[in-house]
């Protein structure tokens, strides 16, 4: 039994917020019903999204809305606002928040004040001072992004099949990569995938036509499922005729041509960016302490170091990994340790409102599986190697088993029988990012400007 009302703020509706307020509302039902708890879920979005999904939404293997999950469905119980905080007092317990109402209202930002705080505001992509990245590179991290890139890539093709000139095509059919994580590399081989089938209905686009390019900075890709593994996915992916350059730096991408540390030059109209994560910004506008890294200073019970009734999990955590074997070690910034952690996280705020023990976080990490396209994968899961149509096949298992609701379970797994009977999608719905164009066009205005001159 809580002895004293509690108002409970989870900043963040990804993997951690998300799943810590559904514990929350399971483990504190009786609560929430007589009013002695209040929790409050601060998201940019009014959705959590399954991002181990994007790479599929992208080759059109799931439907978009099938990859997120909306927070008031689930979080019935919370409060769910939409907005960012933008600053965080937890000496005063007071939060400042930029939601949908104070821009509408002009009134910049609110405050919003707690008891108990989670903090699971995730990451954002790690951007560098390249130039032209930031006018023509795109990211991976979001739905939008994933659907943006999918439309964007077939609408290459279309430019590739109707220009007479030579520059502009080949412009349009080479696609560089940079980043060999499991977003680069997913994200690369599930579209090559998709190219390489769109092209049997162009009559002068070849699949050899298109160049696909991979870039790493370091000796390796994908380190999660080991060095083996990682060699294998470089062979795999030459043999498909993919480049992949490694120990290799992107210089500039300026007037859209991709330059390498290397001297290699690459005409493009496509840069994706999926060179790694660096955390929220918010954490740098507490007063929580941080690690060098600007992670938040955890315990393994996933309390913040030093701050009282301040919580935290996930991408913007630094937790102790006890099952390691070298002192210091921090557990993974990953989806696996994510959503078990967003469990003991739960459990332990309903403890401590409980005055009752706290538990330890402890998850040995079991492994990893990547998708290489469709029926293409590596995986290392248990100290075991697989290779091919079974990797594949359980990176699907494993990650159907880990979507939330049983509704989305059901429609994914619907949607890849469905997907297995008939021929792809190669539909580019390109005009969604500006639905109004057309109108503006016939009321006399101006088309929206495309900054990515993907049109």
């Amino acid at each position: 039994m809580v002895k004293e009302r509690a108002r409970i703020l989870v900043v963040g509706g990804g993997y951690v917020g998300m799943y810590t307020a559904l514990r929350l509302q399971k483990k504190l039902k009786r609560e929430i019903r007589r009013g002695q708890v209040e929790i409050t879920v601060v998201s940019p979005d009014p959705y959590m999204t399954y991002q181990p999904f994007l790479p599929e939404a992208a080759a059109g293997s799931i439907s978009p809305r099938h990859v997120v999950v909306p927070l008031r469905r689930v979080l019935d119980k919370c409060r769910v606002v939409i907005g960012e905080a933008t600053a965080i007092d937890h000496g005063k317990r007071t939060a400042t928040l930029s939601t949908l109402a104070t821009e509408e209202e002009g009134t910049g930002t609110e405050e919003l004040s707690y008891d108990e705080l989670v903090l699971a505001p995730g990451s954002i992509s790690r951007t560098l001072p390249i130039p032209g990245l930031a006018e023509h590179g795109i990211g991976f991290k979001t739905v939008e992004e994933a659907i943006a890139l999918r439309n964007h890539v077939i609408e290459q093709l279309d430019i590739a099949s109707s220009t007479r000139d030579p520059a502009i095509r080949d412009a349009a059919l080479t696609f560089v990569f940079v980043g060999g994580g499991y977003a680069g590399v997913e994200a690369l081989g599930e579209l090559e995938d998709m190219a390489r089938y769109a092209v049997r209905y162009y009559h002068n686009v070849q699949a050899d036509d298109m160049k696909w390019i991979l870039v790493e900075a370091s000796n390796r890709i994908l380190p999660e499922v080991g060095e083996e593994m990682g060699t294998y996915t470089v062979t795999q992916l030459r043999r498909r005729n993919i480049q992949v350059l490694l120990e290799t730096r992107l210089v500039s991408c300026a007037d859209r041509v991709a330059v390498l540390d290397d001297g290699q030059l690459f005409p493009t109209r496509t840069l994706v960016w999926t060179a790694g994560v660096k955390p929220h910004p918010v954490l740098a506008a507490t007063d929580l302490p941080l690690t060098v890294h600007g992670r938040l200073k955890c315990t393994a019970e996933l309390t913040i170091e030093g701050a009282a009734h301040a919580w935290a999990a996930g991408d913007a955590a630094a937790v102790p990994d006890v099952t390691a074997d070298a002192p210091g070690t921090d557990t993974a910034p990953n989806a696996q340790h994510a959503v078990r952690q967003a469990k003991v996280l739960g459990d332990n705020i309903a403890h401590s409102l409980r005055a009752e023990p706290l538990q330890t976080y402890a998850h040995k990490y079991v492994g990893s599986v990547a998708s290489l396209g469709l029926h293409k994968g590596v995986a290392q899961v248990y100290g075991r190697k697989l290779k091919g149509y079974p990797a594949w096949f359980m990176h699907r298992v494993y990650h159907l088993s880990r979507v939330p609701t049983f509704n989305r379970k059901a429609r994914v797994l619907a949607e890849w029988t469905l997907a297995g009977l008939f021929k792809r999608e190669i539909v580019s719905l390109g005009s969604l990012e500006h639905p109004r164009a057309e109108f503006e066009l016939a009321a006399g205005g101006k088309p929206p400007h495309d900054p990515k001159g993907s049109n």
